[in-house]
């Protein structure tokens, strides 16, 4: 018997801890800055949330500050006129990024899959990664660039005699818009990880499919769905967290054209009452609640998904 197997049917024996740590610890000490990171910008920060059931003043600090107990949530119990506003325009941008933004990288995936020529496939994803890298200032001075009044495309028609066209600074096609900027600007990154997994697909299903007398699209469906069907329920859920940010920067940026009617979300609100306003307090209860809220939905979703047999984002 070779040294280091187990006899079939006797179950390996488990390491203590300390050995385990002993084994893993070069991998440890790799993943020791990242961790520390992790912790120092993204965990010790959630202490600062404390501020929600504060009276909170900077020049008194956070122990300086008297306690508030609930009454910073008062705004959303009561139902603030300002904040309901906040919160439809927020589930209108996300039902629109759901439905548009969310399968845009799926198909997009699905088109680049289909080029039979790989020299091809590397210019167009070459093409398409780089709007990502653009800081939205770029991305929002393109747009104004192109389809604002003094734009590229108003510019056209008026040396042609025809109609302008109101678009920047339009408030009813302002969701739109953003909506439209995002997937210009993300959808080529995001079909990373699905043309992964699309790499990942035995071609022998295809064979086996294409003998059996099914057409292509009877093996989009049948074969390249399926195998699809893993990350894009990981993705989705890892979506309904973050579903109530919609994009604070790209908003605020355009805010003032448009007015806060449309424009105002759970974000801008949050730093229209915070930093500008200086009512720390009602915006650290809104941020917490809008987090809360991400966390609820991540673990409903992925609960569902352990019905339907799927991981999820984690297992059970």
């Amino acid at each position: 018997m070779l040294r280091g197997k187990t006899k079939p049917g006797v179950p390996r024996q488990q390491l203590s801890l300390g050995r385990r740590l002993v084994r893993d610890r070069v991998l440890l000490l790799f993943a020791l800055p990242g961790t520390l990171l992790i912790i120092a910008f993204h965990y010790v920060p959630l202490l600062g949330n404390v501020i929600a059931f504060k009276d909170y003043q900077p020049f008194l600090g956070i122990g300086g500050s008297d306690w508030a107990g609930l009454q910073n949530f008062s705004v959303i119990f009561t139902g603030d006129p300002a904040f309901l506003l906040a919160l439809k325009n927020t589930l209108i941008l996300t039902t629109l990024q759901s439905v548009f933004v969310f399968p845009a990288p799926i198909l997009l995936a699905l088109l680049l899959n289909s080029l039979f020529s790989e020299r091809i496939k590397r210019i167009a994803q070459s093409i398409l990664y780089l709007p990502h890298f653009m800081s939205w200032v770029i991305v929002v001075a393109l747009f104004q660039q192109m389809l604002g009044g003094s734009g590229l495309l108003n510019n056209y028609l008026r040396s042609h005699d025809l109609a302008t066209l109101d678009i920047i600074g339009n408030s009813e096609l302002f969701h739109v818009l953003l909506t439209s900027q995002i997937i210009w600007k993300d959808t080529g990154w995001a079909t990373i990880l699905f043309l992964a997994a699309l790499s990942q697909i035995d071609s022998q299903l295809y064979e086996a499919a294409s003998v059996d007398g099914a057409s292509r699209m009877r093996q989009l469906w049948h074969v390249t769905m399926p195998g699809l069907r893993g990350i894009i329920i990981l993705l989705f859920i890892l979506r309904l967290g973050d579903s109530l940010t919609v994009g604070f920067e790209q908003i605020v940026l355009q805010q003032a054209a448009v007015g806060r009617d449309v424009s105002e979300v759970l974000d801008t609100y949050v730093y229209n009452n915070g930093v500008i306003g200086g009512a720390w307090g009602i915006a650290a209860a809104v941020g917490l609640v809008k987090g809360l809220v991400g966390v609820v939905l991540v673990l409903v979703a992925n609960k569902v998904a352990h019905v339907f047999g799927e991981q999820g984002v984690y297992s059970r």
